[in-house]
């Protein structure tokens, strides 16, 4: 059955929903629903609480179950496929079938192998109409749990990093001053940006010469990022500001030899993982693979130039989130320390996805060409 306007409207009402799942969910997908009775009142909406809690179909039905609503014949907008296996809460599938429901519209597949096109044929065994949307509404559906889509389909986070820069590409001046580069209202979206992140990586340079604390705190959020420091020699002072809680801290170096440091990084609330890649750093290729598997689908990275360098040359991140001041600081430190180019050619080429205006500054967010091929 073709999807209506109006079916198209109650699916962006889903996704619009999900969203309120970001810095809530993980590792769970950011999921809506909307629940409309037979009559095609709206009777309950909802979206996916914390690992462990309710999904979005279930407080759905809460809700309308709650307002004393039948919802027998009554249709279900939702932004991804309802799960059909039993994880930390039952199949949601079974919810929907059990509450006597005539259709259900489906935003997106789910790529979780115990899911992908099961929940759809659970429902549809049950009965139940089940129409799948694609187009637009179908790919801002993808693109709202694009790190739970790496996560499933790569086996690794989507990477995204963000800088902070004048128009003349400098994050800092030769002495390392950077605050602030960039306006309030910037810093507060570069902490919205962090809320939807797993993780949050930086490198022992900035925690030197920084002492950042790498958390959420300028938007609300319900849990904070786990904060990755790459730091080879396990230097990362145990006062380091970004050790405090709340949220967890991994320190990941390349050696061992320095089991005192190690102790005291333990001592001070981190965990420590040593991952060598057999030149005296950390392995960065073996590391994504690691934070999948911790459940990390949105990798976001603030760090200095040559860790930046470092993850674009290895061909580890999929897109750029570049605050730029209207300001021009002649010398000064680069965004990436990248190494020097015989032809045009060799650029690492991007496409633009969204320019905005943030206070006086402007946000450029920037994908690496084809790196998104797996959300289609």
């Amino acid at each position: 059955m073709a999807l209506t306007p109006a079916d198209i409207a109650l699916l962006q009402r889903s996704v619009d929903l999900g969203r309120c799942a970001i810095g809530l969910s993980d590792p769970n997908p950011r999921v809506g629903c909307v629940l409309h009775d037979a009559e095609g009142r709206l009777v309950g909406e909802g979206f996916t609480q914390q690992a462990g809690g309710p999904h979005a179909e279930v407080m759905a039905l809460r809700a309308a179950a709650a307002a004393g609503h039948d919802l027998r014949g009554g249709t279900a907008w939702v932004s991804l496929e309802p799960c059909a296996h039993h994880g930390r809460t039952p199949p949601c599938c079974d919810a929907l079938i059990a509450a006597g429901l005539a259709r259900v519209v489906v935003a997106t597949t789910d790529p979780f192998p115990l899911v992908s096109g099961q929940g759809i044929a659970r429902l549809r065994a049950a009965g139940i109409q089940v129409d799948v949307a694609d187009g637009a509404v179908a790919q801002t559906a993808r693109e709202l749990n694009i790190g739970f889509f790496s996560r499933v389909l790569r086996g690794r986070p989507w990477v995204r990093m963000k800088a902070a820069a004048s128009l003349d590409g400098r994050t800092a001046l030769p002495s390392g001053t950077s605050q602030w580069i960039t306006g309030p209202e910037a810093r507060a979206d570069g902490h919205r940006w962090r809320r939807r992140a797993g993780a949050v990586l930086t490198g022992i340079g900035t925690v030197r010469a920084d002492d950042p604390r790498l958390d959420v705190r300028l938007v609300d959020t319900a849990k904070q990022p786990l904060r990755v420091v790459l730091d080879s020699g396990f230097a990362t002072p145990p006062a380091a500001r970004l050790l405090a809680p709340p949220g967890e801290v991994l320190v990941v170096g390349a050696t061992d030899t320095p089991s005192q440091r190690i102790a005291a990084l333990h001592a001070a609330g981190a965990q420590t993982l040593v991952l060598p890649d057999g030149h005296g750093q950390v392995d960065l290729q073996a590391l994504m693979p690691l934070l999948a598997d911790r459940g990390v689908n949105e990798l976001h990275v603030e760090a200095g130039a040559r860790l930046n360098g470092a993850l674009l040359q290895a061909g580890l991140v999929d897109e750029l989130l570049i605050y730029l001041a209207p300001k021009l600081l002649g010398p000064g430190r680069d965004i990436a320390a990248l190494l020097p180019l015989s032809a045009l050619s060799q650029a690492i080429t991007l496409r633009f996805v969204a320019i905005d205006r943030i206070g006086d500054d402007l946000a450029v967010l920037g994908r690496l060409v084809d790196r998104d091929a797996f959300l289609t």
